[in-house]
């Protein structure tokens, strides 16, 4: 059976089991969606690693959420996008990744660099009854507290540059929770990649003491033993949370491996509101795929953590920052600053948030990168890697979303 045609009939079975839920309970059924539009354009990058380009990207999404049976529950949601790309392909349509088991998508191929995809990002079955939740299928899944860049947010993190990020993609998984007491949470998650030595099976902890949250983790991510810690609290009106997992690398050395064999990484994050109203989030990472050298930038890019999408960065420290202030109710000022202590490059970029109407916003922003460029060689080599951010261009570009 063809991709495109599993697709449409898995999400048909979803909603006809939904549909025939008892009627007392059809008013718990609920539809919605969004429309995401991301359009930037970028400058050329130094040394000629990568052309001025222009990019542009629109996602529409359907969701639907409803009972089937008594403590049953249901929760899909289709996917599409459209992208298009100035020279084309320059940057490709996304695939399934390392975290799905099932082929529910279809991409098509258009003129003029122009794509699209079509996937089932939401088809799952929830059944809860007392203290016990259980979710299988294709769902979000997210760990951590730290907002910016969250060492324990280990499944399908957002890199820390991310602009879309309201809406975490699905992984085909089974989780569930037991609560306890008043906040405890332990729950066991089992995510099944695209090949089994991509499978994660992890068990997760939750708790609060005394106003402090506690946070853990253990077990197996795509073949690497892993162990996470976290504690978020507040020190008077400075919130303080900190994270770290260290993990076991999996085939080391090898192509499509880990170059460590152990490796952490591990963050220190502090919030704070002023008088003024300007929110503050600053956040020390430590980047253990990365590392000091420059020259290495090209090897970490190409190991299993960054292909998977476990750590993008290519340094090893890190000082990152995210201020945002309510200029007006309908204006607000972000900012986000990423910076390489190790080759003391930089990414910054201002943003402004305009709610144009109930569920419909506008942001412009800017991204600035800085840093020394990459050094040009003979003909027959590559430039040499200098620093992170002096190796990308500039951009900037507007984001649209609505919600319905």
């Amino acid at each position: 059976m063809s991709s495109a045609r599993l697709l449409f009939l898995s999400f048909a079975a979803l909603l006809l089991a939904t549909g025939v839920a008892r009627g007392e309970r059809a008013a718990d059924s609920s539809w919605g969606g969004s429309l995401r539009s991301l359009n930037l354009a970028g400058a050329d990058a130094p040394a000629d690693l990568f052309p001025e380009y222009r990019l542009s990207s629109t996602r529409l999404r359907l969701e639907h959420r409803g009972p089937v049976a008594q403590d049953w529950h249901s929760e899909a949601a289709l996917d599409w996008q459209l992208l298009g790309t100035d020279p084309a392909g320059i940057v490709p349509l996304t695939g399934d990744g390392v975290n799905r088991r099932f082929d529910l998508d279809h991409s098509w191929r258009h003129d003029d660099g122009w794509a699209s995809r079509l996937q089932v990002d939401r088809l799952n079955l929830n059944w809860s009854a007392g203290r016990l939740d259980t979710t299988v299928g294709r769902q979000a899944i997210g760990f951590g507290r730290i907002v910016i860049a969250s060492p324990l947010d280990i499944i399908a993190p957002f890199p820390p540059e991310a602009i879309d990020t309201e809406i975490r993609p699905g992984v085909d998984a089974l989780r569930s929770t037991l609560h306890y007491g008043q906040d405890g949470q332990i729950g066991a998650v089992a995510v099944f990649g695209d090949e089994k030595r991509h499978n994660s099976y992890l068990l997760t902890w939750t708790d609060n003491h005394a106003g402090i949250d506690l946070l853990g983790l253990g077990g197996e991510l795509r073949s690497r033993p892993v162990l996470g810690l976290g504690v978020a609290g507040s020190l008077g009106t400075l919130g303080l949370k900190a994270e770290a997992t260290g993990y076991h690398g999996t085939r080391v050395g090898e192509p499509d491996g880990d170059r460590d064999r152990y490796f952490a990484i591990a963050a220190l994050e502090g919030w704070y509101r002023f008088p003024n109203g300007l929110t503050l989030l600053i956040e020390y990472l430590y980047n253990g795929p990365g590392s000091d050298n420059p020259a290495d930038y090209p090897l970490v890019a190409a190991a299993a953590p960054a292909r998977e999408g476990l750590a993008t960065l290519l340094g090893r420290n890190y000082l990152l920052a995210a201020p945002s202030i309510e200029l007006h109710p309908l204006l607000t000022m972000n900012g986000l600053l990423i910076w390489n202590l190790g080759d003391d490059s930089f990414l910054v970029r201002p943003s402004l948030v305009i709610s144009l109407a109930d569920n419909l916003s506008l942001e412009l922003f800017w991204t600035a990168n800085q840093g020394q460029p990459p050094q040009h060689r003979s003909p027959s080599l590559p430039p040499l890697l200098r620093s992170e951010f002096g190796s990308r261009g500039d951009s900037g570009g507007f984001f649209l979303t609505w919600y319905f």
